[in-house]
């Protein structure tokens, strides 16, 4: 995780985005290198930035810090959250205020309260992003996870499954953003904490990769069993055929419970 801080790292953050695996903004540290006027901008350029390369992107610092000592943030912070989850943040964090402030439950609940709030304004959803760099190594795979959130809004899709082992579907469907959770069924446990905190993603491990077919109908099984889906909802479903073989996605399926 590269943590944007320095202005030399603000004027390469194209390059840094590209060559990390995801991006921290720690707006404290930055308003104390460049021009605090400068921080809204930079935080979201970068955050344009981690979206349209598929990278996870936390902002950081001072979100909540009234909290330290108060029972209740202030208005103004409770805008700040809010404004970082609608221009498109994988995660926000907490600092100080969890760490010495003295209501930590408090203001772990207050936020969890912004975000999902926000999270049901439907203008934060399907930002419709076209490839920028299409590498030809990944053209199919990238094609598909586009393919599939455009499917999962024209037919309102309850739930996009992805099959991945090194996580690269999962990032790069969630970076479009789109308006049904992500499930994302993997058997490399390694990338099961990493993959939680990618926007809208939630990750179950699972290494039965017995056949396309058998891998389907099990995942639509379990989903419904743990209450994500019922009677009636659409799947999306991304994987690769032959699915035991791990490889790129190479494949968009739609079912119904």
């Amino acid at each position: 995780m590269a943590k944007v801080e320095k202005p030399e790292a603000v004027d390469d953050l194209e390059g840094i985005v590209k060559a990390t695996d995801s991006v921290m903004i720690a707006r404290g540290d930055l308003g104390v290198e460049v021009p605090m006027e400068q921080v809204p901008m930079i935080q979201k350029r970068t955050i344009e930035l981690c979206q349209r390369e598929g990278k996870p992107v936390i902002v950081a610092t001072q979100m909540m810090e009234s909290m330290v000592d108060n029972i209740a943030p202030t208005r103004a912070e409770v805008t700040d959250v809010a404004n970082a989850v609608f221009d498109g943040a994988d995660a926000v964090m907490l600092s100080g205020e969890t760490s010495v402030g003295k209501h930590p439950i408090e203001v772990i609940k207050a936020m969890r309260a912004i975000v999902t709030e926000i999270e049901k304004e439907p203008r934060i959803y399907y930002t419709h992003r076209e490839q920028q760099d299409i590498r030809p190594e990944r053209l199919v795979t990238d094609a598909i996870c586009y393919n599939a959130c455009d499917l999962a809004q024209r037919i309102g899709a309850q739930a996009i499954v992805t099959m991945t082992f090194s996580g690269y579907t999962a990032y790069k469907v969630a970076s479009q953003r789109p308006n049904a959770p992500i499930h994302v069924f993997t058997g490399n446990k390694n990338i099961l904490g990493q993959i939680a905190l990618c926007w809208g993603v939630v990750a179950h491990h699972y290494d039965k990769m017995i056949s396309t077919d058998h891998t389907i109908s099990d995942v639509k099984t379990i989903l419904q069993r743990e209450g994500f889906v019922g009677d009636g909802d659409r799947i999306i479903h991304v994987a690769s055929m032959p699915i035991a073989e791990a490889g790129m996605s190479n494949m968009l399926k739609v079912s119904e419970i």
